[in-house]
């Protein structure tokens, strides 16, 4: 039986591997964003594919490195807390 401490432990548990898992990618585009802002203020360069495109070549370059903790993160989610909420363990 589902009550509501389970709901939501199982809700903050799953809010917080959301953040976990999210903190990389994110911290990846505040770098990128930073460092491109500092480069234009630099260089007074004021192109917006300059700081759309090191950003995403970051994100994308974080999301292939840490690709295999966020799937092991979540798999271990599902199977310890979702899976047996649904089959009633």
């Amino acid at each position: 039986m589902l009550t509501e401490t389970i709901f939501f432990d199982t809700l903050r548990q799953g809010l917080w591997i959301a953040t976990i898992t999210s903190v990389p990618i994110l911290s990846a585009a505040l770098i990128a964003g930073v460092g491109v802002g500092l480069f234009q203020a630099l260089t007074s360069i004021q192109e917006m594919t300059l700081t759309f495109v090191p950003k995403l070549m970051a994100i994308v370059a974080v999301f292939w490195m840490s690709m295999s903790f966020m799937t092991n993160t979540l798999v271990s989610f599902f199977q310890d807390q979702i899976i047996p909420i649904i089959t009633g363990g």
